[in-house]
């Protein structure tokens, strides 16, 4: 039997047929008249995208489980209900039917497993507890309502933009340099016979034929090359911040007096 009264313990729980296996997970829980926990959804099919309902009548709830007598395929061929936090009579009637005394309902006096169809706030708990307010589209609430927004939030993170690096080639260029040389050249001198050299000038015979010559020499131009460091080149960076304009789009919730007349008298105006 279920030994909890609190409906917080049973939502999200897993549930098991008569088999062992698991059938899905619960849902929704349904509460009778007197806020006991009668009925749940199980969350079945691909990722528990379909719901069907059971009674928690012969469930036993341990150790966060619970355990009904039927098994996945009976569970999932109950009447489909719509999980609207309310159960009308004919849909109570049909899921009785269905389940047959598994479900509890064998006719007996006093029996407390119908809702009042009056309010899905007496039949359905999503999660949280009841009090003073209820959403009629929903879950339970109190007696006001949360306004949320989306804040944008930005940040920076450090990302790869590219890469630099340093290649190294040989070019050929044509160098010109001018460079001075210089060659010797023939000259003639001719100096008359004198007392000085005329002892030169009579030293050989009286007439003869002779050659006389003289070592010409000149510079010519040679080049050498030779290899020296002329710079050091290497690769660094450097930061640079600059403004960027980011835009998102937000969400925000709204709240605006769909029905009902507002009493002014008490509001305050600043």
């Amino acid at each position: 039997m279920i030994t909890t009264t609190n409906p917080n313990d049973l939502v999200g729980a897993d549930v098991y047929g008569d088999d062992g296996k698991k059938i899905g997970t619960v849902g929704q829980v349904y509460l009778d008249p007197s806020q006991n926990p009668t009925w749940i959804t199980i969350k079945t099919g691909l990722f528990g995208t379909s719901e069907s309902f059971a009674p928690l009548s012969e469930a036993s709830f341990d150790d966060g489980d619970i355990r009904i007598p039927f098994s996945k395929d009976f569970v999932k061929d109950a009447p489909n209900i719509a999980d609207d936090g309310e159960l009308s009579d004919t849909e109570e009637d049909s899921l009785y039917a269905y389940y047959g005394n598994g479900a509890g309902y064998a006719g007996d006096a006093g029996s407390t497993n119908t809702y009042d169809s009056g309010s899905s706030a007496d039949h359905n708990f999503d999660g949280d507890t009841r009090s003073a307010g209820h959403d009629t589209s929903g879950p339970n609430t109190d007696d006001a309502m949360t306004r949320s927004e989306e804040r944008l939030q930005v940040g920076t993170e450090k990302v790869e933009t590219g890469r630099a690096r340093l290649r190294k080639h040989v070019v050929t260029e044509q160098v010109s340099r001018t460079v001075p040389v210089s060659h010797e050249e023939v000259t003639l001198s001719r100096e008359p016979i004198t007392e000085a050299n005329i002892g030169a000038a009579t030293s050989g015979p009286d007439l003869s034929e002779e050659e006389h010559e003289v070592i010409l020499t000149g510079e010519r131009v040679i080049t050498n090359k030779e290899t020296v460091p002329v710079e050091r080149v290497s690769l660094g960076t450097e930061t640079v911040t600059e403004q960027q304009q980011v835009s998102e789009n937000v969400a925000r919730e709204e709240i605006e007096l769909v029905d009902g007349d507002v009493d002014t008298s008490s509001t305050s105006r600043r």
